[in-house]
């Protein structure tokens, strides 16, 4: 079995669950099924909304082994007055006197950006967050109202109110729902999800990163979503990769090679290409 993804993919809150498996209603479900047999089976949630929204900004356009160092000293510098730890909990952290959003809302750029230079593009990044935390300040009244909001108000409302954040996309919007809310039926669209669901003919081969969520929580059962945004990454990093996917090697090498269109494979000429490509061929 193989080992769950980093820390700031799953976050540390996950709860192990089980789901029914068998009798899948769509093939996509079938997948995650399978996914689930060859990982695990957690739910998430519980997480501080505002520390996941940063952390999820950190990510962007990055690897977790970039993003990771910049998150813990990010935390480290602006996580606790007095040189404390933050307890994860917003609530707790506001009644010890100290909010991470109204601590970044004042932070100077350049100490920020240099603090989080690991996980590149440091300059962007340090501006978006502080706009974020200025923002979420003056709407909610810091990150214990931002938390409560996340938490509570209609997914598609909270979503919504995400995207209008300066720096904030969908997948970083969805991530906050499911690591944070815990909210079913939120199936985050990253790069290797996005590859994935196109490759295997789950969504339709040009189908930009919003067109392969919807399908794929159409088609996903909402309990089984969260677990199935981390588990498709775990897969993309270990068998379906972009430049050289598993199933080259013969159908044996990929546990999911009877679930899939394999749409952008070659597996005679042994060759791949980003699925929308093979529209343009066809045409061609």
């Amino acid at each position: 079995m193989a080992e769950e993804p980093q820390e700031n993919i799953s976050g540390d809150d996950a709860a192990a669950a089980a789901f029914g498996v068998g009798d899948a209603g769509t093939r996509a479900e079938a997948v995650v099924d399978e996914l689930g047999e060859l990982y695990w089976q957690k739910t998430y949630g519980g997480k501080d909304a505002f520390e996941s929204l940063v952390r999820t900004i950190l990510s962007q356009n990055t690897s977790d082994v970039a993003s990771q160092p910049a998150h813990d000293a990010l935390m480290q510098r602006y996580g606790m007055k007095g040189g404390g730890s933050a307890t994860g909990d917003p609530e707790q952290d506001a009644a010890a006197g100290h909010d991470l959003a109204a601590a970044l809302a004042d932070a100077e750029q350049s100490v920020l950006a240099e603090t989080i230079s690991s996980a590149g593009l440091y300059n962007q990044k340090s501006e978006m967050i502080i706009g974020a935390a200025q923002r979420i300040c003056e709407e909610y009244g810091g990150a214990v109202g931002f938390d409560r909001f996340v938490r509570e108000e209609p997914p598609g409302d909270v979503r919504e109110a995400l995207l209008d954040i300066h720096g904030v996309g969908p997948k970083t919007a969805d991530c906050v729902l499911l690591f944070a809310g815990g909210r079913d039926g939120v199936f985050p669209v990253d790069t290797h999800v996005h590859r994935i669901a196109r490759r295997m003919g789950f969504a339709p081969a040009d189908a930009d990163h919003e067109t392969v969520r919807e399908h794929l929580e159409a088609d996903v059962p909402g309990e089984k979503c969260g677990f199935g945004h981390t588990a498709m990454i775990q897969f993309g990093r270990e068998y379906c990769t972009a430049r050289k996917p598993a199933c080259l090697d013969g159908p044996e090498a990929c546990p999911l090679y009877d679930l899939c269109d394999r749409v952008g494979v070659d597996e005679v000429g042994e060759s791949v290409v980003d699925p929308a490509d093979t529209l343009s061929n066809d045409e061609a």
